[in-house]
């Protein structure tokens, strides 16, 4: 079955849709994780740089000044898109250079 089923179709044949991954399940995805990774708090662990790229140096020293200045330990990744200008498909490589930052244990990722 494809993606272009209708209401009556998937009444008819309700496990080929389930298979097919559904008509709801299209419309999540990507969009629903970029607006819940916006919505977190990034926490800066270590300020260690090396083997990082241009990106994540940025965002680390932008960590690294904000806890220095204003003693506060946790910036919402909004406000580091903010501050370093990202915008359009930049946020894509903010988002993953954040979780590759994590992965690395320099910085922690929590929810609101």
């Amino acid at each position: 079955m494809t993606a272009s089923l209708f209401f009556k179709d998937m009444v008819k044949y309700p496990d080929a849709v389930l298979k097919s991954g559904g008509l709801m399940g299209e419309s999540r995805g990507r969009k629903s994780n970029e607006q819940t990774l916006v919505r977190t708090i990034v926490i800066l662990i270590r300020n260690s740089t090396w083997r990082c790229g241009k990106l994540e140096k940025s965002i680390v020293q932008h960590l690294h000044k904000r806890v220095q200045n204003f003693g506060k330990t946790e910036v919402s990744v909004k406000e580091i898109m903010l501050s370093l200008n990202i915008t359009g498909e930049k946020k894509d490589e903010c988002l993953d250079a954040l979780r590759r930052l994590e992965k690395r244990n320099i910085v922690r990722i929590t929810p609101l």
